[in-house]
């Protein structure tokens, strides 16, 4: 199944209402219904679609979810590793950052003030100049980078590429691409 195909199939919000109600323990159409607060008309099809997409099965009479379809989707698109892009075209600051960026996320954070200063700056680039925005948005754009987002949140704050007043942020530094 491609990634696409499984998109497709959760992207309707019943029958993501559904499985995610199935992956919660709901074993039963009766019991996703109750979970989900969906009618019986809703649910069944639902079921059925997932069953034959392969993101449900049926064993024992009990509904189970099939996370190996997740797996087995990002395994049928991954391209094979080539020359990976450049992260900055200084060569001296793309080497640090592909120390400590992998698949697009932070595998640590640097403990080396220089080397943190580096990373904060390609980080800093995700939010744009001039933007306000609440701590929430802040929170879950960092969370994608590290799983630390307060962490990161602080030394931004602290290294002065980004503001902060009442619970609203902003980016105050960093070089910007024109």
């Amino acid at each position: 199944m491609t990634p696409t195909a499984l998109c497709g199939l959760l992207a309707e919000s019943d029958r993501l209402q559904v499985f995610a109600a199935v992956v919660l323990g709901a074993s039963t159409p009766s019991a996703v219904e109750s979970a989900t607060g969906l009618p019986a008309r809703v649910v069944e099809p639902a079921i059925r679609r997932l069953q034959q997409g392969g993101l449900l099965t049926v064993a024992d009479g009990a509904l189970a979810a099939s996370a190996g379809t997740f797996k087995e989707a990002v395994r049928a698109s991954a391209t094979p590793a080539g020359p990976q892009p450049q992260l900055d075209p200084d060569r001296q600051r793309d080497l640090i950052l592909r120390t400590f960026i992998t698949d697009g996320r932070l595998a640590q954070i640097p403990a080396a003030q220089a080397k943190r200063l580096v990373v904060l700056e390609h980080i800093v680039s995700s939010f744009e100049p001039g933007v306000r925005y609440p701590e929430r948005e802040i929170d879950a754009i960092l969370r994608a980078w590290h799983d630390d987002h307060a962490a990161l949140r602080r030394y931004l704050v602290d290294a002065g590429l980004l503001s902060r007043d009442s619970n609203v942020y902003w980016r105050s530094g960093g070089p910007v691409v024109v």
